[in-house]
């Protein structure tokens, strides 16, 4: 087990390379001048000459890489051309909104793809199946703006004053705070903890469960709701479709027919038996969707106001700032992949034939 995840760790190394490079080109390659782009007006020729030397976008694209990679290795991602800041602050101060909205939206929809997924398998051909699968062509079908708009629309307006009202925007409603932990635990800037600490303090729901801040909590999670049904429905249906495929497909096999003669509770025919192995396929998909989730957060974070990857990615671009882009990018890959290595990580759990030595 130790030695197949060192050699996918190693195997990532390339892959991580490729996309920076990719990335870093196209990223060049863009029509447009980002002095232009940044300084509007005020981008003089004489203004934009000193610009780009200053930045170094003047020297050919495979020496501007080289230096881009020696300040990684180095830990930095460079300064923002449009904010002035560090990407690494940055990265810091946006990614955890965009991690707990991912999280949430593949909580929702793996627990009720598979649960829809199971009920319609053990019901198949019935009139539960077939109203499951018309609500799950329907999810995959509705558009992520769409749908967040109609969910503000319903439980922020018309459902406004009743116990189901939820908010339409932001991570937390005003006056509501959780602690810096970063000053809680007298770290300074400096400090070989104080990145993650401080990346751990904008992730708003594990920073409640640290501090014990309840009443935050439940703010925050409620403020998660909608923008995580939005984000998580379509990955939640194509999920569902996958699990009623796949347990059909193992509920036809002789061990299971075995397991009822012996008298089981079908209970434990399904759960026990059925779904361990109906379930590969159906984790396969799970981490897949890991990558819709995270590109969609994008259009998310837009409607519901959230202060996420998404905003500052579009800004980015649109300024052809390309180490904010180049960084968000890196980063979210390196999340993709970690996430696929969990997935191939828990066939060997799901099946022990499965030997990953």
């Amino acid at each position: 087990m130790i030695r197949y995840i060192i050699s996918r760790l190693l195997m990532a190394v390339p892959v991580v390379l490729g996309i920076l490079f990719v990335t870093f080109a196209l990223a060049r390659l863009i029509p447009g001048d980002p002095c232009r782009a940044i300084l509007g007006e005020k981008a003089t020729d004489v203004v934009c000459a000193e610009f780009i030397r200053e930045k170094g976008l003047d020297r050919p694209i495979p020496v501007q890489f080289a230096l881009y990679l020696g300040e990684i290795a180095r830990g930095d991602f460079g300064t923002s051309f449009r904010t002035k800041q560090a990407v690494t602050e940055m990265i810091v101060e946006r990614l955890p909104q965009t991690i707990e909205l991912t999280i949430a939206a593949m909580i929702f929809a793996s627990l009720f793809g598979v649960l829809l997924g199971m009920i319609a398998a053990y019901w198949a051909n019935s009139k539960v199946d077939v109203a499951v699968m018309i609500g799950a062509n329907i999810g995959v079908s509705m558009p992520v703006f769409w749908l967040g708009l109609m969910l503000a629309y319903v439980f922020a307006l018309l459902l406004k004053d009743t116990p189901f009202w939820l908010p339409p925007s932001g991570r937390l409603t005003s006056g509501v705070t959780v602690e810096n932990l970063t000053v809680l635990w007298g770290l300074a800037p400096g400090h070989t903890l104080y990145g993650l600490v401080a990346f751990i303090s904008n992730l708003v729901i594990l920073n409640a469960l640290i501090t014990g801040n309840w009443v935050a909590l439940g703010d925050a999670i409620k403020h998660l709701i909608l923008p995580a049904v939005a984000l998580g429905t379509i990955p939640m249906s194509i999920i569902a479709r996958m699990t009623r495929s796949s347990l059909l497909e193992v509920l036809g096999l002789d061990y299971i027919r075995t397991a009822r003669a012996k008298g089981l509770r079908e209970f434990l025919v399904i759960f026990r038996h059925a779904m361990a192995n109906a379930m590969l396929p159906v984790v396969t998909v799970i981490g897949l969707s890991l990558g819709s989730l995270l590109s969609g957060a994008v259009l998310t974070e837009t409607i519901f106001g959230l202060s996420g990857v998404g905003r500052i990615m579009y800004d980015s671009i649109t300024a052809r700032d390309y180490g904010v882009v180049q960084a968000f990018v890196v980063v979210i890959a390196l999340i993709y992949l970690l996430a696929n290595l969990a997935v191939d990580l828990s066939y060997a759990l799901l099946d022990p034939r499965i030997r990953l030595s």
